[in-house]
């Protein structure tokens, strides 16, 4: 075979510190945004991003020389950077860790329409009863002190 074909998508997720409810409704559109933006400065799909007050949500798609780290990295100091002096909150973080969850093209349309409704979703759910849901419904092992 003379090329290489890939399909990785991850859902992304990941909250502000302490999981405080920084990011305002008035420019929480602009924020997913300039976070999408991030992603493609990145050579990153970004095919959905979403959230509320205390975390965002996103679906990438990465290419093979990604290194899911080093796009986490930059994506969380770049929209710190950003809220620092575009909102003029300067005490804005994101937590240290985050959650990537490897999704199968065919549930791409599911991921993305659940990262849309993750208003509605948070009336019903906290977010650590919906991050808990995912690491579960992924099989991944936790410490349940470190979330």
């Amino acid at each position: 075979m003379s090329s290489t074909h890939l399909s990785l998508h991850f859902h992304i997720v990941f909250g502000t510190k302490h999981h405080r409810p920084l990011i305002a409704p008035d420019w929480r559109e602009r924020f997913h945004a300039y976070l999408g933006g991030v992603a493609r400065t990145l050579d990153a799909v970004p095919e959905a991003v979403g959230g509320v007050a205390d975390h965002v949500h996103l679906l990438l798609g990465l290419r093979a020389t990604h290194r899911l780290s080093d796009v986490m990295r930059d994506v969380k100091r770049a929209s710190s950077a950003w809220v620092h002096e575009t909102i003029g909150d300067r005490q804005f973080e994101w937590q240290d860790g985050y959650g990537a969850f490897t999704v199968s093209a065919s549930l791409l349309a599911t991921v993305k329409n659940y990262i849309a409704r993750q208003e509605d979703h948070h009336r019903k759910q906290t977010f650590k009863e919906e991050y808990l849901e995912l690491l579960k419904r992924s099989g991944v092992e936790f410490d349940e002190r470190y979330l």
